[in-house]
């Protein structure tokens, strides 16, 4: 594909206004909800195909999510395309302000292939509602379900409007070249930096979503069946390949014991004694991601699962303990289905410890002490958290989602998602009617009496 070429044509169809009204938004949004259910058996069978996705968690986690944004939006455009009034000081009366939430043009999104379906489209529900331009770049390692999503856009946007270019990391980088008015990237801090150096030159806005080692601490009054429940299913979810997955559990060597016990009892309900035969279990996304979950396992000791299949791409639920502070798994994102599980005997040493590592994008506490709850959301920075849950803080519309740090900028998710590609404009009207000449110099009071006088005309 001509990159520049199709830059242009973009450009030109934003300027034309084509994608402004609010009309041609809701039709836009309608045609992929439609899209979305006409290509579904074939997204199921391409995430399958990519990451041995059950056809449920395939759509539990990548297809309704986004008809579900998509019908959110359409719901709601109308309210967040109005302007809203601000109230004018009285240094400029007569006058009338509001913040107009404008488009910012030509936009960029950048996916991830850990969810290749969402956590593409749903940034793209976002852009459509706010009126721009888009060109999507799949990942290339997701590369049945990238095929897929090109195709659907393809087939339903004209490519003036929105398009998919398909490719590997020198396509990405050749689009980052280019001049974008909002660059969406979800992926790797490491190349989140990247892309932020990238969009510099031209002063770029952009929103990262990264990852981090999002922990998890379970303190003795937990209900431990519960907790290990929830945890396990936030953890394996598409075989720990998740960027909010818990990274590591720090117990209380109170209940230790008593928490391992249920939490294989857990995986034992939910992929049975061989987890490899479970269809609910997927797969590692390719061999250089599998070489690199298979040097964490010599971590510590191995206290459940460990069983790996380098043909098969196959890691079992793993559960370690003994793992050491300085260990590469602890150091590193993990991103696959090994869960270190560490005893700690002071909560505040262990909240401690939390500060001085890098901002990880969740947070999560098992504990029914709502004081706990509070002195550990206190002592804490995250993207974002959950109490006595995991995961589920993503799942809502009705709250944003996004990182903090090295986890990431900015934030997205239902109206959060039109607010990322808006720019809110702030305009000032006044009338010609009335000029009072004490504004202008020279003045016409003294200083002392200027100070006076300006809280009164700016009402601070």
């Amino acid at each position: 594909m001509d990159i520049p070429a199709l830059i242009a044509a973009q450009r030109a169809y934003f300027v034309a206004g084509a994608t402004r009204s609010l009309e041609s938004r809701r039709a836009s949004l309608q045609k992929l909800h439609d899209a979305l259910l006409a290509y579904q058996s074939r997204l199921i069978d391409a995430l399958h195909g990519d990451l041995r996705k059950s056809p449920s968690e395939a759509y539990v986690s990548e297809i309704g999510p986004v008809l579900s944004e998509a019908r959110h939006a359409m719901a709601n455009l109308h309210c967040w395309m109005k302007p809203k009034s601000g109230r004018m000081p009285l240094l400029a009366w007569p006058a009338r302000g509001w913040v107009q939430p404008e488009p910012f043009g030509l936009t960029l999104i950048l996916g991830p292939w850990n969810f290749p379906v969402q956590l593409m489209l749903s940034p793209l529900v976002g852009a459509i509602a706010a009126g721009n331009t888009t060109v999507l770049k799949p990942s290339e390692l997701s590369q049945r379900t990238s095929a897929v999503i090109a195709e659907m856009i393809g087939q339903t946007f004209s490519r003036e409007h929105i398009a998919a270019v398909e490719g590997d990391h020198i396509t990405a980088e050749s689009l980052l070249r280019e001049k974008f008015d909002k660059i969406f990237f979800t992926g790797s801090t490491n190349v989140g930096k990247l892309v932020m150096a990238a969009a510099a030159p031209n002063l770029t806005p952009l929103t990262l979503e990264l990852g981090g080692k999002s922990p998890c601490i379970v303190c003795a009054d937990a209900p431990l069946e519960l907790s290990a429940r929830r945890i396990a299913w936030g953890k394996f979810l598409n075989a720990g390949q998740t960027c909010v997955a818990p990274d590591y559990v720090l117990i209380d060597r109170r209940v230790r014991d008593a928490f391992l016990g249920e939490l294989r009892n857990t995986l034992r309900g939910f992929f049975g004694e061989n987890p490899r035969h479970s269809t609910e279990f997927g797969r590692i996304i390719n061999g250089r991601h599998f070489d690199r979950l298979v040097g964490y396992l010599s971590a510590g000791q191995i206290y459940l699962g460990g069983q790996i299949d380098a043909d098969d791409l196959y890691i079992a639920p793993t559960v370690l303990t003994d793992v050491g502070p300085d260990e590469p798994v602890m150091r590193d994102e993990i991103f696959g289905p090994i869960l270190p599980v560490i005893e700690f005997g002071d909560l505040d040493a262990a909240l401690a410890t939390l500060r001085n590592r890098p901002t990880p994008l969740a947070f999560y506490i098992f504990t029914a002490d709502r004081s706990l709850q509070r002195h550990a959301l206190a002592q804490t920075r995250s993207g974002g958290a959950c109490i006595n849950d995991t995961v589920t803080h993503m799942i809502g519309k009705n709250l944003p989602f996004g990182g903090l740090g090295d986890s990431g900028i900015g934030s997205y998710h239902g109206r959060a998602s039109f607010d990322c590609f808006s720019h809110h404009r702030a305009v000032v009207r006044r009338s010609f009617r009335f000029d009072p000449r004490f504004r202008y110099p020279p003045p016409r009071i003294t200083l002392k009496g200027l100070h006076r006088a300006y809280r009164f005309l700016i009402g601070a």
